[in-house]
């Protein structure tokens, strides 16, 4: 694929924090704390410029994240301007393995959705209850589709927070307008902890170079904004 596909889709921007060599973590059960406060703070702000956040299955198991605005400022903006004080929540899975007790479903008052393929749809419905919709996005599951039932519900800025899978899915189909990358300044090296994206056909490469928007130091970290469609808001 060259460009991002024509159906009506939300602008898609991804966020990702890595080390210098490229790795999103390491092979400990901690998180590796990649970003520092005022990264997060910036981060926080582009969460509340969002309609909804996404993360991969794999992201809600391994780091049990909230996906909520932080600062208390931001979310009285928000509920001043009629949106919900955080963005809403999504999540994608192929087979319903999610706790029902993690804080992606249980803290704060956010709509949660779950995108699941097919053969998921009725034991991820089960599992889940009325903690979260949960939509058929097709076998296998289909990410086109489900940016489309996005768009139909409202959804017109995506924050995609990871993780590497769901990175490497949304870059490999030409779905990402933009990407946010901090490079963390210490390296990992071990090559069993995940890296930002494995390997794939991706529609960047020497011969098509992404845009660089551009590339700020924030602290001991560094920020470079890539443009990646047509799409890609300059501001």
């Amino acid at each position: 694929m060259t460009g991002p596909p024509t159906a009506p889709r939300p602008y898609v921007l991804l966020s990702c924090a890595t080390s210098i060599d490229g790795y999103i973590d390491d092979a400990t059960d901690e998180r590796l704390l990649l970003s520092n406060d005022a990264d997060l703070d910036r981060v926080d702000a582009v969460r509340a410029d969002c309609d909804a956040i996404l993360v991969g299955a794999g992201t809600v198991r391994r780091d049990d994240p909230r996906l909520l605005v932080r600062c208390d400022r931001r979310r009285a903006e928000r509920l001043a301007r009629g949106l919900p004080a955080s963005p809403i929540r999504v999540t994608v899975t192929g087979c319903g393995d999610l706790d029902p007790a993690a804080r992606f479903f249980t803290v704060g008052d956010t709509e949660r959705i779950v995108y699941s393929a097919s053969g998921g749809v009725e034991k991820t419905r089960h599992r889940l209850g009325e903690l979260a919709t949960v939509i058929d996005a097709g076998d296998p599951l289909d990410l086109v589709r489900m940016l489309a039932d996005l768009a139909d519900r409202g959804v017109r800025r995506l924050l995609v927070e990871g993780g590497a899978v769901m990175h490497g899915q949304f870059l490999a189909a030409g779905l990402a307008d933009e990407l946010h990358l901090v490079v963390a300044p210490f390296f990992v090296g071990d090559r069993r902890a995940p890296r930002f994206v494995g390997e794939g056909s991706f529609p960047w490469h020497p011969g098509r170079r992404a845009r660089v928007l551009e590339a700020r130091q924030i602290g001991d970290v560094v920020l470079t904004r890539y443009a990646l469609s047509e799409r890609c808001e300059p501001g």
